[in-house]
């Protein structure tokens, strides 16, 4: 054993912890920190033959990820959805027990030569002994590290005492990634990735906007003031989040970006870089998606119907609000007959309208004419087009 690793004065333990919070670690993303940091501790002598962290996380549908280090294998990055924590490998494990005591704890597996009362990244390795160390972050969520061995006498006091030595440190490095980690994500869930970005870079002020040229798709749902009165609420949510999950995966798979959710509809934008004709294809085959996964849903009432409408145009994208509550939107002309043309679906009895430029972009032949209309706002009548398919 390194005589370096075991003496906390001697220069590889204050090397490693320095290393732990200086830029060369810092400028690592989570798959080459812990690769790293498992290499560095072998090389200093430690008998490691696994290595994970178990980091609990702020998400809609992720509780957690587990990032696994192995000598000679590459990293596993597993994202724990909910529910893992009833599952017995988690319920039933010492990691549990350290991560709600926030207590460390000594495991021995090989007692019995059982180790089923373990998560998955420990099965099957031969692996003799836990050291579980709690991380404890300001923000209430519970993480822990854990250090494992397959030497068949485990861990002895000084190598557990060295690894103690190196955990304040990085508790610290897994804070701060988890906080920079929790931001995007929030901000990813509750304005989307194109604000999300915008936030990050620093368009924070009331009145930063830029023009974006864009392909633009109101989405509603039909009958809902009906319905809303008809259900009761638990029922109404549902039916709206039934809506959304038709919705959301449409557009973003055509890669587009919801901009709102404006009560019962979508605001979205197809911006793809490639030029007007590409965000209307985008955006056309988007609603497609949308109306098609909505047919095939099953046929208990009230099943959600939509109304769709396109337009293409520029739109002035930025910052709106008063003091500190400020969100992200588009306005301008576009954007006020995108939401005009939605209006006029069930008037016209079509699913899907768009304007005259989106129908001249595509130039479908089972899009067609319905005629000028007087929209609401707009001095003369618009062309609007159809897709009945």
């Amino acid at each position: 054993m390194s005589q370096a690793l075991l003496h906390p004065g001697a220069p590889a333990m204050p090397g490693l912890i320095e290393w732990l919070v200086g830029d060369e670690c810092r400028a690592l993303d989570d798959k080459e920190m812990i690769e790293e940091l498992g290499a560095r501790l072998r090389a200093a002598g430690l008998p490691l033959d696994r290595l994970t962290l178990h980091l609990r996380t702020l998400h809609p549908q992720i509780i957690g990820r587990t990032l696994a280090w192995a000598p000679g294998e590459p990293v596993e990055i597993l994202e724990r959805e909910y529910g893992v924590e009833t599952l017995a490998q988690f319920s039933e494990s010492p990691l549990r027990q350290v991560m709600e005591t926030r207590r460390p704890m000594v495991a021995r597996l090989d007692l019995g030569g059982a180790d089923e009362n373990v998560l998955d990244v420990f099965r099957g390795r031969g692996l003799t002994e836990l050291v579980i160390l709690p991380l404890r972050n300001g923000d209430g969520l519970a993480s822990a590290a854990v250090f494992a061995t397959a030497r068949p006498a485990g861990f002895t006091p000084e190598e557990r005492a060295a690894v103690d030595r190196i955990v304040p440190a990085l508790n610290t490095v897994c804070e701060l990634r988890g906080l920079r980690r929790v931001e995007r994500i929030l901000l990813d869930t509750y304005v989307g990735p194109a604000s999300g970005e915008r936030v990050l870079a620093g368009h924070i002020r009331r009145g930063d906007c830029e023009m974006i040229e864009a392909a633009l798709m109101f989405c509603d749902l039909r009958d809902f003031t009906a319905l809303s009165n008809r259900l009761p609420a638990e029922h109404v949510l549902a039916l709206l989040n039934l809506f959304f999950d038709q919705v959301v995966p449409a557009v973003e798979a055509e890669g587009g970006q919801i901009l709102k959710f404006l009560g019962d509809g979508v605001l979205a934008i197809f911006a793809l870089g490639h030029g007007p004709a590409a965000d209307c294809v985008a955006a056309f085959a988007a609603s497609r998606s949308v109306l098609a996964r909505l047919d095939a849903l099953p046929g208990p009432d009230p099943r959600p119907s939509a109304g769709i409408a396109l337009h293409h145009g520029e739109a002035s994208y930025g910052n709106i609000g008063s003091g500190r509550r400020l969100d992200f939107t588009v306005i301008g002309p576009a954007v006020n007959l995108t939401s005009r043309l939605q209006g006029l679906c069930a008037p016209l009895s079509s699913q899907l309208l768009m304007s005259q430029h989106v129908a001249g972009l595509l130039g479908r032949p089972d899009v067609r004419p319905l005629g000028a209309h007087r929209v609401r706002g707009f001095t003369e009548p618009i062309e609007i087009f159809g897709w009945g398919g």
